[in-house]
């Protein structure tokens, strides 16, 4: 893997950091789709197509958890070895990964690589990225070690100790890193373990602190009170926070689930794709719900997707400032113009995003609902994993889209758009003339 990034490196030397993100993840994916094609990584009697192959290396970097063909049934403990590694990789990050590996050797991180680390996280400032990278790690492996081992009491009473310590390690790897893959079998998820209270919460732990975002974490650590965390931080808490008790109250009204069920589905929404009820059940209201959750996603910095929470922070206190007639401030501080323009690109491009996919695949999938289609659609854009049912069903062409989707909402559409005409911020200033509006 050092070679291929190296490689990567040579090939992206004068590249933007748009380019080479997504250069990198493209590799991987690559990569991880022919390792998953290999004889030992494939079970005996089972079948794997390239495309169920890309399919599922994709839905693994991206972090998704949709799937094409059963992890358990169709790949053997290499193969899924394989998936857990991609989903890690996906997770922290392509650079955060070719970092790690750097500082490994011992070798200096230059300023290129702090560039892709900073661009990638979109974090302000250079100053203590590598100190970053490595504090994400050591909380990285901390989290999944206990998030394992607790799941582990759980799964050692349905399987080999051995068998069910590989399920406890996968499953802490893939609820950390937002990604809905299971290894239970049968595409069953954790609806047979729907009524277990300490897996349903360690999952929804994980999940939370997988998408709440590393300088979150790092802040509340840090500051150790509300008050003192940075607008970043509490703007994150508290949308979260909102999200899972609104999401959690109106999933209840709407379907036959229990509290817990509920508040399962509400956190798992925003970017993990875990589900302990079928949601081919759930009603017309209930799913809608659930694609507003993924469509938001979890924060930036984190494992998840979405446009974000801070994102939708930002646009709900500007929507406050215009009925108020006043600047757009929270807790006291005021956000910045050019913050204001990214939330509502972020959101425009993602709304596009969405609405692409929805329409290819409603002209390739008539024999699917629309309500299908459009929440396939934002789950795989939300880098979710959440599905009625219909994925592995799909055509080679609705794949082919769900796996762009997918790519396209792990790296970020303005990534996408910047590839072709990434360029150092302009400092030419024009007359200003106003547009009517509304």
């Amino acid at each position: 893997m050092q070679r291929i990034l190296k490689r990567v490196s040579q090939i992206g030397a004068h590249s933007s950091p748009p380019r080479l993100i997504a250069l990198g993840f493209a590799s991987v994916i690559l990569i991880g789709s022919l390792l998953l094609m290999l004889p030992i990584s494939i079970r005996v009697g089972s079948h794997v197509t390239f495309i169920d192959a890309l399919f599922t290396s994709t839905s693994a970097v991206c972090v998704t958890g949709l799937i094409a063909i059963d992890t358990a049934e169709h790949f053997t403990v290499f193969g899924r070895t394989i998936v857990a590694l991609l989903i890690q990789i996906g997770g922290l990050g392509v650079t955060c990964v070719g970092v790690s590996i750097i500082l490994a050797t011992g070798k200096r991180v230059g300023f290129k690589a702090r560039k892709l680390i900073k661009e990638s996280w979109n974090i302000g400032g250079y100053g203590g990225l590598v100190k970053l990278v490595k504090d994400v790690l050591k909380m990285t492996l901390l989290f999944e070690f206990v998030g394992a081992v607790l799941s582990f009491i759980v799964f050692v009473q349905d399987y080999p100790p051995i068998e069910a310590l590989g399920i406890s390690v996968f499953h802490s790897v893939a609820a950390f890193n937002n990604s809905g893959f299971d290894i239970l079998g049968g595409l069953t998820n954790l609806i047979p373990y729907q009524n277990n209270v300490l897996l349903n919460l360690v999952t929804c732990g994980l999940i939370i602190l997988g998408g709440i975002g590393f300088l979150v974490i790092i802040d509340v650590k840090n500051k150790k009170s509300f008050k003192k965390l940075s607008l970043h931080s509490k703007a994150v808490i508290t949308v979260s926070l909102f999200l899972i008790g609104v999401g959690t109250i109106l999933i209840k009204m709407t379907d036959q689930v229990t509290w817990l069920g509920a508040f399962f589905h509400s956190v798992s929404a925003r970017t993990a794709g875990f589900s302990t009820y079928p949601l081919g059940n759930f009603s017309n209201a209930g799913l809608f719900v659930l694609i507003i959750l993924m469509f938001i996603g979890a924060s930036p910095g984190s494992t998840g997707g979405g446009i974000k929470t801070s994102t939708l922070f930002v646009l709900g206190n500007v929507v406050r400032s215009i009925i108020k007639h006043q600047h757009c401030v929270a807790f006291k501080r005021r956000i910045s113009d050019s913050v204001i323009k990214q939330a509502f690109v972020v959101t425009l491009l993602s709304l596009c995003v969405v609405m692409i996919s929805t329409f290819l695949l409603c002209v390739f999938e008539p024999h699917y609902t629309f309500l299908q289609l459009l929440f396939e659609s934002t789950s795989a854009f939300g880098t979710v994993g959440l599905s009625t049912g219909i994925t592995p069903h799909l055509s080679i062409i609705g794949k082919v889209i769900i796996i762009f989707t997918m790519y396209v909402g792990r790296i970020g559409a303005i990534t996408i758009i910047t590839l072709g005409s990434y360029k150092e911020p302009t400092t030419a200033v024009y007359t200003t003339e106003d547009i009517t509006i509304g």
